[in-house]
């Protein structure tokens, strides 16, 4: 395993991090192939025996239940001062708006229950998850500036944003003294590339790291086009994401596929270390042993500058979907509040 910092923090993480929502009980969550708790905890364990120090979990994985596997078995597998622990927090909800609930007591209900829920007294990293079109990110960054000064959480970072939101963010942060975002979790991979057009180069300008989600384009780029799992059958929220380009992607997945050929790996290793050239550390879910083993093997994959070319040149810009296709205002025309004061920057 290789290490890195993360940002200009002082956390010093894996090239990979180990993604939990495919950990947590069932019965509490939207997705049914999640791991119950003993093979969360093996899949954990063996990637604590690999050199992962990095695991990024969130409060909405199955209720809660992803982060309180993930904190017993690094209780039980791990010391806390050698982890990287990142979890994320949800927008207010209707009923909070309704009672008058500040985007400040949001969050301290939020990481209150996380830090419960993990058994933990800090996480190293906490995520504004999405975008709160109905809540000021003057309260959001004030309520996470609290948040690191009780010492609750040692950095913050953002998920699901546009570059300009980010950009935004910051110089608000920076102007009111707040915690600045130090990392950005967005949707990138092979058959994914959008974060190219402008998140890629704030994050290569600021120093702010990019820790992707989707790595592996929910197990596509992980396997031939004509193959499936049970994975790629039941979840049809990746299915919503990805079927529309289906023909297009499967030529690069092709691509993929006769370079894993060629090396004599998988193709999930080919996959990642192509995303490894472009951010500082992929979260990459694990359900099965194998997928955490070949994620490790791909941070020592090299690929030549021709291979890189070749396997991104097909690539056509694609529409944006899922949480990010959701990222704007219940009215179009709303413009958002930048601070309490109704002064933007």
């Amino acid at each position: 395993m290789k290490y890195a910092e993360l940002g200009y923090s002082d956390l010093y993480f894996s090239r990979i991090c180990m993604g939990c929502m495919g950990f947590g009980d069932a019965k509490n969550g939207q997705h049914s192939w999640t791991l119950d708790e003993e093979h969360s905890r093996d899949i954990i364990k063996r990637g604590l025996n690999l050199g992962v120090n990095f695991f990024d979990t969130a409060i909405g994985y199955q209720s809660g239940t992803s982060e309180q596997f993930l904190g017993r078995a690094i209780r039980d597998f791990a010391k806390r001062d050698e982890v990287v622990i990142a979890t994320k927090f949800l927008p207010r909800t209707q009923e909070e708006i309704e009672s008058g609930i500040s985007g400040q007591q949001h969050i301290e209900r939020m990481i209150n229950k996380s830090l419960e829920n993990l058994g933990m007294d800090h996480v190293d990293l906490y995520i504004y998850h999405m975008w709160d079109w109905n809540t000021p990110i003057y309260d959001i960054l004030d309520g996470l500036n609290n948040v690191v000064r009780a010492g609750k959480a040692r950095y913050i970072g953002i998920s699901n944003c546009y570059a300009w939101q980010l950009a935004k963010a910051n110089s608000l942060a920076e102007r009111e003294g707040f915690s600045k975002f130090i990392s950005v979790q967005g949707y990138y991979n092979l058959i994914f590339r959008e974060e190219e057009r402008e998140m890629a180069m704030l994050c290569a300008e600021d120093n702010i790291a990019m820790t992707p989600y989707s790595a592996l384009a929910s197990g596509r780029l992980s396997r031939r086009p004509n193959e499936t799992s049970k994975r790629l059958e039941q979840d049809s929220y990746a299915r919503f994401k990805y079927d529309a380009t289906k023909e297009q992607d499967e030529k690069i997945i092709q691509r993929v596929a006769e370079f894993a050929e060629k090396h004599g790996v998988t193709m999930t290793e080919i996959s990642l270390a192509w995303l490894l050239t472009k951010v500082t550390s992929p979260v990459v879910g694990a359900t099965k042993m194998h997928h955490i083993e070949g994620a490790v093997k791909a941070v020592d994959l090299k690929l030549s500058v021709e291979e890189i070319s070749y396997l991104e040149e097909l690539y056509i810009p694609h529409s944006l979907t899922g949480v990010m296709a959701q990222n704007k205002p219940a009215n179009a025309n709303e413009k958002h509040v930048w601070s309490t004061d109704n002064q933007k920057i």
